[in-house]
């Protein structure tokens, strides 16, 4: 990299972080927050699959077209930003879903949603889960960096807490009911940069694998043709269970150990000797599907919809 480009990047670097600053103080300092609609904030990023479709924006008519990136608070553009600004100001907001909780990555938004917990905004979170990367926290229990008892509702993806159960809302999506062939025993759902490590993939050699930044489409049909899924993609994961498959996990994240239904929990070197432990769970695409259904009358009632 010359050194030009190396100060470019630096100073965009700044830059948006000079940017993310300003508008969540424009917005926290506001006193005149309103409730006019509601607006689904979310990542809203296509070349993710999960974060794309784990919003409730997607799957139900009362949200349709009123969804917002949590990313654009950061956007070079300020009359993007000036939306992002305005859009939080007006409307009653629902956060979620995905790992949002307890990643540095998104810590501004819950320090602001925090101090917007104590205004008479309504905000709502829907399938929201902690997801830090320390390996130390793996299967521990997980104190949110939010506190669930300042919002008038809250819905998690983490099992056994004392906030209500709501599994990722992408079960929703009809591609669910969709019968595939099995074709393959076993199916590798790896990240992009997984995929790049030579010395993990000669491990996995024997089998076809898939990025989990490919389309959505190619994504589920892979999973459903596969009887076995091994995957470091929490949304693999949860696709897979849809499914009724037998899934194993490479962790990167606490978000693997709180789902209500466990995964077989390995690592690269060792998946082997785990293949034996694998079991599939009956009926979990239409248990989420009830839990999301009941969740989003509730939602909807509190926000007026």
């Amino acid at each position: 990299m010359s050194y030009l480009n190396f100060f470019k990047k630096k100073l965009s670097h700044f830059e948006r972080a000079r940017n993310k600053k300003e508008v969540i103080e424009r917005i926290v300092s506001n006193p005149y927050q309103h409730n006019n609609d509601v607006v689904n904030l979310h990542r809203l990023d296509p070349n993710n699959v999960g974060d794309f479709y784990c919003a409730p924006h997607h799957y139900f008519d009362e949200l349709k077209g009123k969804a917002l990136d949590l990313f654009d608070y950061k956007n070079n553009d300020d009359s993007v930003r000036d939306n992002w600004h305005k859009t939080i100001c007006d409307n009653a907001l629902i956060i979620g879903g995905g790992g949002l909780l307890n990643r540095p990555g998104f810590n501004m938004h819950m320090n602001m949603l925090e101090k917007l917990s104590q205004t008479d905004k309504k905000i709502v979170f829907w399938g929201v889960g902690h997801n830090s990367k320390s390996s130390k926290l793996y299967g521990k229990q997980i104190k949110y960096n939010i506190t669930p008892s300042n919002y008038g509702l809250v819905g998690v993806r983490d099992y056994g807490r004392t906030e209500e159960w709501v599994p990722c809302v992408s079960c929703m999506h009809p591609i669910f009911d969709t019968s595939f062939d099995e074709t393959r025993e076993i199916g590798i759902v790896f990240h992009q940069k997984t995929l790049r490590n030579k010395k993990v993939i000669s491990k996995f050699s024997d089998f076809e694998s898939i990025a989990n930044n490919s389309t959505f489409e190619a994504m589920v049909e892979f999973i459903a043709s596969s009887n076995i899924v091994l995957t470091d993609s929490y949304h693999a994961m949860y696709w897979a269970m849809l499914f009724n498959k037998k899934v194993m996990v490479f962790p990167n994240s606490t978000k693997f150990y709180d789902f209500k239904y466990q995964p077989v929990i390995s690592t690269f070197s060792n998946y082997k000797d785990d293949l034996n432990k694998l079991q599939s769970y009956d009926e979990v695409l239409e248990e989420c599907r009830t839990v999301n259904n009941a969740f989003a009358e509730k939602a909807f009632n509190y926000l007026n919809l």
